[in-house]
């Protein structure tokens, strides 16, 4: 996998209501506004995903990009979580095998439509989030 010249963006599924529910509930904790944001369906967010293997238009994971490296499914998520504050203790999650931890990914992933809906659009974040997000 390539390198990405931003870091800190988080790729989301905008039209997903659990990844839109990700996004808010990262923004809401990094009070260092670390993280930026880009949904899926963005140009910007389309780019990334290509350039990472990532099916636009078909999406099964998140991704993060921190120090350079992108982190997918499992990964993505407790990389993210792990910096936030107070969140740290995420870490040692870390020491459960990915081979482990991203099945579960996977089915929540692969049945998050079904379970906590879909918008008919992208959605649309409140103003401050708003300033955080990458088109």
């Amino acid at each position: 996998m390539g390198k990405w010249p931003d870091d800190d963006v988080i790729l989301f599924d905008g039209v997903c209501i659990f990844c839109s529910r990700w996004v808010r509930f990262v923004a809401k904790r990094d009070t260092a506004r670390r993280f930026r944001f880009t949904p899926i369906q963005s140009d910007y967010g389309a780019k990334l995903a290509r350039t990472f293997g990532i099916d636009p238009d078909d999406p099964d994971t998140n991704a993060v990009v921190h120090g350079g490296e992108v982190f997918m499914k499992s990964d993505a998520a407790l990389t993210v979580l792990s910096l936030l504050p107070g969140w740290g203790w995420v870490r040692m999650l870390f020491a459960v095998p990915r081979p482990l931890r991203d099945p579960v990914y996977n089915r929540i992933a692969r049945n998050r439509y079904r379970i906590f809906g879909k918008y008919e659009a992208c959605f649309v974040p409140d103003a401050d989030l708003r300033a955080r997000v990458i088109e």
